[in-house]
């Protein structure tokens, strides 16, 4: 039986918190809680399904039993990109956002739609991920560390392609979402709760917007 790893090692943890430690300001710590906002929505959604499916369920489906183990792995990796997440941002001075309510439909009762909607979770959160980079550009170590969640929820998607019988890798590069796409994708699954955006995203909205309204006025009737 596949020991499954169920928080963050102490290395792990710690070479987070020393690539981080330098970095202050509003922007890091928004852009921070936006990742352990989507962080939290995934941990629960594996925590939850993995209570409720047995690998029975899973090979029900057609899958070997070994799946099952597989998925609870990229469940523990969630709930240690929460506590690594959460950690952080505590040493940072911040205040992390707390794990709101959700609500997962028919992905809580047919193991078909859970890893449907694992699947999609997964990609959306890999683009998230890479759409977020430019509020880190500024700091090379905090981005570097960030990369290094990017790069696992990178590895969850492939595989759970691979489970939903779609291309594990279909792109030559990675889709960019920004904050507003990613919350029209994963916000129907929120009921409660803060949803944190990156500041510097909504500064960005709001320039967009007057340039909008600008070429608006120059436009004649």
């Amino acid at each position: 039986m596949q020991t499954i790893r169920r928080t963050a090692s102490v290395p792990a943890l710690d070479q987070y918190r020393a690539l981080a430690q330098d970095a202050t300001g509003d922007d890091i710590i928004s852009t921070l809680n936006y990742a352990l906002t989507l962080e939290h929505l995934e941990n629960t959604f594996y925590a939850t399904g993995l209570s409720t499916f047995v690998s029975a369920d899973i090979e029900a489906l057609g899958f070997l039993p070994g799946v099952f183990d597989f998925i609870a792995e990229i469940g523990a990796h969630e709930a240690a990109h929460v506590e690594t997440l959460t950690s952080v941002i505590s040493d940072l001075g911040g205040e992390p956002v707390e794990q709101g309510e959700y609500d997962f439909g028919d992905a809580l009762t047919d193991p078909s739609v859970f890893i449907a909607t694992a699947a999609a979770l997964e990609n959306t959160g890999v683009s998230a991920y890479t759409g977020a980079a430019q509020y880190l550009i500024e700091n090379d170590d905090l981005l570097t560390a960030a990369l290094t969640i990017h790069g696992v929820e990178a590895r969850h998607a492939a595989y759970l392609n691979i489970l939903n019988g779609e291309n594990p890798f279909p792109e030559s590069f990675e889709p960019v979402l920004t904050p507003a796409e990613v919350l029209e994708i994963a916000g129907p699954f929120v009921v409660s709760g803060e949803v944190v955006v990156p500041s510097a995203s909504e500064e960005d909205a709001e320039d967009e917007s007057e340039d909008e309204s600008e070429d608006d006025e120059g436009t004649p009737d």
